[in-house]
């Protein structure tokens, strides 16, 4: 490799890392026209023309990449990828299972791109599961999802969800903690750990997750929502125990008359 493709390869990767996909591409592209024998280069298109929404190119990066290198786990993953948003889900299972297969030893090599679509795709067959009650099924695609990215806490958050619905209220709040101390300002958590807390008679917690909610955002309407609902609720259990007091009052008075 001489200096000025070993300087352009090094400045495309830097780019690519840092996200800065128009360079990245520039430049990558520069060194595959000069020597098509670098897998990653090819990957790192990929990557980029995925990201664009170029699905066609981007299978084409990747074919090549395992064209110079057929045992790179990261290029395989992401061509399977590639082919679920083309449609071609034979070809995607096909891949998927023999890049996993190799990469089973050290699942945690992947790459953010290839992490993050595989977990994405584990978590849309988990929402398909629990929209038709498969609450079971849903639960283990959703921690799948989880082990390839475990801070995404929009996936925890639907994971607690079909607990609640399984009726498993301390594993969803379990769960519901654990997005909350990811990330303390996720609405969804705070509003649903509320609502969970409330079905296990923890009202006092309830009601602190739902004022917290609402600082976090004084107008959302769904936490105000609910802080109204308990108030309205204390205030009826409220007068109703007034009512049982008269009466049995009026009743004490009758007797001893």
């Amino acid at each position: 490799m001489d200096d000025q493709i070993r300087h352009l390869l090094i400045k495309g990767r830097e780019h690519y890392e840092n996200r800065e996909f128009e360079q990245a591409e520039r430049m990558l592209t520069r060194v595959l026209e000069n020597n098509g024998g670098f897998a990653d280069a090819y990957n790192m298109l990929g990557v980029i023309y995925h990201d664009q929404g170029r699905f066609a190119q981007a299978q084409a990066c990747f074919e090549q990449a395992l064209e110079v290198n057929p045992a790179y786990t990261e290029a395989a993953l992401n061509l399977a990828v590639t082919y679920n948003e083309l449609g071609k889900y034979a070809d995607a299972k096909r891949v998927y299972s023999e890049a996993m297969h190799r990469s089973r030893s050290q699942p945690r090599s992947l790459d953010f791109f290839a992490r993050g679509k595989l977990s994405n795709m584990h978590a849309d067959l988990a929402d398909a599961y629990h929209g038709i009650g498969f609450f079971a099924e849903a639960v283990r695609e959703y921690q799948k999802a989880l082990g390839l990215c475990p801070t995404f806490v929009d996936i925890r958050t639907k994971l607690a969800n079909t607990f609640r619905d399984m009726g498993e209220l301390e594993k969803a709040i379990e769960n519901y903690r654990q997005v909350i101390e990811t990330n303390a300002t996720y609405m969804q958590a705070r509003l649903q750990l509320g609502v969970t807390l409330y079905m296990a008679k923890d009202l006092e917690g309830a009601i602190e997750e739902w004022k917290t909610a609402l600082e976090l955002d004084p107008e959302s309407r769904t936490a105000k929502a609910y802080l109204k609902m308990v108030e309205k609720a204390a205030a009826t259990s409220e007068s109703s125990q007034g009512a049982d007091g008269a009466a049995e009052s009026r009743t004490t008075g009758d007797d001893d008359a």
